[in-house]
């Protein structure tokens, strides 16, 4: 990615994670009930963010992990939960880089945890089933980081004929074919992994204010 690309996301990113460290920085010292829940999150974003897959195409795919924080945590705190993950996975994973730090934390650590955040209380004032909204928080908030992707890619290098749309759609093209299918499973673990948290942890859902207290006691009467 060009230099002045790459300067313009650190840019656009760092800010956002230094409010969300200091928002993090806040909780923590609030609320230390939710120190077991924050490490999860960040392991899971790192687990799923570092399982490459080949695409077709020749690029590769991953799933994000971001939406299980975006849920609990917010956007502005995954953002440095996802920063963490990216640097690590830089230098000891080569996956990824430092040059496009700002650009991977801004598409994955801030414009799809700000998707998975809306998507789930969009769908929680809907009153659908809550884990139905962590599904559909944790597949929005993966395509899009990768739409996000898309288009910084594009921006970076426009195609000869056609310019940025051109360069966008085939992309985005290329990402489709695996993280289609990938963002579907990202969404039923995710799922998954509420449940477990409800029945573990349901205290500190309530605290998060993630789910009100007469929805708990629904799922786990259900569980029953």
């Amino acid at each position: 990615m060009p230099l002045y690309w790459c300067v313009f996301w650190y840019a656009l990113a760092l800010p956002v994670v230094a409010y969300g460290a200091y928002k993090m920085r806040k909780l923590m010292k609030a609320n230390r009930d939710v120190l077991p829940l924050l490490a999860v999150s960040g392991a899971f974003i790192f687990v799923l963010s570092s399982l490459k897959m080949p695409s077709v195409t020749g690029s590769c795919s991953h799933p994000t992990g971001t939406g299980m924080g975006a849920i609990l945590f917010g956007p502005w705190m995954t953002s440095v939960l996802s920063i963490i993950v990216l640097i690590y996975q830089a230098i000891f994973l080569a996956h990824g880089g430092l040059t496009t730090l700002g650009a991977n934390t801004f598409s994955m650590g801030i414009a799809g945890p700000i998707v998975g955040y809306l998507v789930y209380k969009g769908s929680m004032k809907s009153g659908i089933n809550m884990y139905i909204a962590v599904f559909l928080a944790a597949l929005f908030a993966d395509w899009a980081t990768y739409i996000v992707t898309s288009i910084e890619l594009a921006l970076a290098f426009p195609a000869a004929s056609g310019g940025v749309v051109a360069s966008f759609e085939a992309f985005l093209a290329v990402f489709a074919i695996t993280q289609v299918p990938l963002a579907i499973v990202e969404g039923a673990v995710t799922a998954l992994m509420f449940k477990y948290i409800v029945q573990l942890r349901s205290d500190v859902l309530l605290k998060l204010n993630v789910a009100s207290p007469s929805i708990i006691k629904k799922l786990k009467d259900m569980s029953v």
